[in-house]
């Protein structure tokens, strides 16, 4: 049930390595490729005389909403979610992966490797703190993080055609004079508009666990960096499997692309104004979607007793995450505009009654 990567060299735990794209061992710097890890595993597993006991010592058992496992390094107990698929033994600090979570069905098409590191995520939460006027002095000055972690997010990535039909109240209105009155008419018109669009590597988030609200600020995510799924990806990281499926995801598919599809059918108006109760009908048809991990760094830190959560794309450095804001000087500054504002106008005013 428990799958670990043994360096052939020293025996000790390999985990994937961002920074040469490889596996490698912590304790004697060997690295390999993804392949060959996988050939030296198939060998130790062919040729153990111990390979009974090695599948005993990763035995399982369920109660809700958990499950227990048994390190196979140090026979520690390893209690996991039923989501969870890829984590560390609390007891040595061992990578495990659990095999089940990515079998059948639930095998992922493609993984985006780490392209980013700890220190790298470090750097930029400092750097997100720099320039943040309303951000209290105290926080920007005893920031810590209190806890980072590399995690693997399940995501659905659809391409799909997206068609749109609107009706679109608008009107037109005419001014004219003459030499005694001003006349004005107002026509009225339903335009009627039909497109579609296409979709392409668009994520939807796959994990109840990870708000949509930090998912979606955090792409694009470059589809060009996937290979193909292999556990030895996960080692040295956590990982979830989906606990929401394609079918649930889709709608998530046609609620983000409403808002663009509306966007660029009114754009096509033309000379005429839009007047409330358009009404759209959107639709999604063909595509496909493939099952995908994504790489995230987790950040959290603590201020005034609160936990605060930053989260950075692994692949391109993007980090999203709120901050705390300082009353006081939100006043402050609130204040400033409101009597610049106000400084400004009397000076058009009294300029106007100058002229």
């Amino acid at each position: 049930m428990l799958q670990e990567f043994k360096c052939p060299n020293c025996g000790g735990s390999v985990e994937f390595d961002w920074s040469s794209q490889n596996m490698k061992c912590p304790y004697c710097d060997t690295e390999f490729d993804t392949e060959g890890l996988k050939e030296a595993k198939a060998e130790e597993e062919r040729f153990s005389s111990d390979r009974a006991s090695f599948e005993k010592s990763g035995r399982m058992w369920q109660e809700e909403g958990v499950r227990h496992y048994i390190c196979p390094s140090c026979g520690g107990e390893i209690i996991a979610e039923n989501t969870e698929a890829a984590l560390s033994c609390p007891w040595c600090g061992n990578p495990v992966v659990l095999k089940e979570q990515f079998e059948g069905e639930l095998r992922p098409d493609l993984v985006i490797p780490f392209k980013k590191g700890k220190e790298e995520a470090k750097e930029m939460f400092y750097k997100h703190l720099s320039g943040k006027k309303l951000l209290p002095p105290i926080f920007h000055e005893k920031a810590h993080i209190d806890e980072i972690k590399g995690v693997y997010v399940p995501v659905w990535i659809f391409d799909a055609e997206i068609n749109g039909h609107m009706s679109i109240p608008a009107f037109r209105t005419t001014v004219w004079s003459d030499a005694k009155y001003t006349y004005t008419r107002t026509s009225h018109f339903l335009l009627l508009r039909d497109g579609r669009m296409e979709v392409k590597n668009l994520p939807v988030d796959g994990s109840t666990k990870m708000p949509d609200s930090i998912m979606e600020p955090l792409g694009p995510w470059k589809m060009e960096d996937a290979v193909d799924f292999e556990t030895a990806y996960l080692s040295g990281y956590l990982a979830d499997k989906y606990d929401v499926d394609a079918d649930e995801s889709s709608k998530r598919v046609l609620e983000r692309a409403k808002s663009s599809v509306e966007k660029r059918l009114s754009a096509t108006i033309g000379p005429y104004m839009r007047g409330p109760g358009a009404h759209s009908d959107i639709s999604m048809t063909g595509g496909r979607e493939r099952y995908v991990l994504l790489p995230l760094w987790i950040l959290r830190t603590k201020y005034e007793g609160k936990d605060w959560y930053f989260a950075m794309n692994a692949q391109t450095g993007k980090l999203v995450g709120n901050l705390p804001m300082d009353k006081g000087r939100r006043n402050k500054y609130f204040l400033l505009a409101f009597f610049s504002c106000g400084l400004v106008g009397a000076l058009i005013s009294t300029l106007v009654q100058i002229l």
